[in-house]
Parts: structure tokens; sequence; C-alpha cells
């Protein structure tokens, strides 16, 4: 794997890690998910800023959306909260989309 894939798993990771974080913010204050909130934030930016020095923004952007979107539709279907065909359309619409630029 080279290091700009890393980079780009690793900030993709990080955001879709910091999504589910959120969510568990969102269910009221704790200390501990927003102390790992800001650590992952954190990493993630340091991971898009290393690969940025890289590659191009677009070709960046594109992945790392890609992945995480991905990341976070995978992990809403493993705690049960189904899509709805609506969803389910509009996130195969921004995943064909991410696919129609990135060539």
């Amino acid at each position: 794997m080279s290091d700009k894939t890393f980079l780009a798993l690793a900030a993709a990771l990080g955001y879709g890690v910091s999504t589910v974080l959120m969510k568990h913010f969102s269910y009221g204050f704790a200390l501990l998910p927003l102390a790992l909130l800001v650590a992952v934030l954190a990493g993630t930016v340091v991971s898009e800023v290393l690969l940025l020095r890289q590659v191009e923004l677009g070709l960046a952007y594109i992945a790392i959306i890609a992945t995480e979107s991905l990341l976070v539709l995978a992990y809403a279907f493993v705690i049960g909260e189904g899509l709805s065909r609506q969803e389910m359309a509009g996130a195969v619409f921004v995943l064909f989309g991410v696919a129609l630029v990135s060539f």
C-alpha cells in the first residue's frame, strides 16, 4: 500500500469514526466521547494535510469522500439503522457522482 493510499484511508476512516462519535455524543454530554472526537479529528487533519502535500485536492477529496461514505453507510447498516429507498437512492447518486468525476 502506498503512502498516498494509507493517508487517504486514514483520513476517510478518521472522518467516519468522527461521525460515529458525534452520533454517540448526541445522546448526551460525556467527556470521553468528546475527547476521543477531538483526538480523532486532530489525527484526521494531520493525515489530510500530509495527503494534500502529495496529491491534487480534487483527487484527495474524491478518495476521502467515497471511502468515508461507504464506511458510514456500512456502520448505519451494522447498527440496524436501515436506509429508506430515498436515502439509498441518494447514496447511490453520491457514489455514482464520485465515480463519474474521478475519471
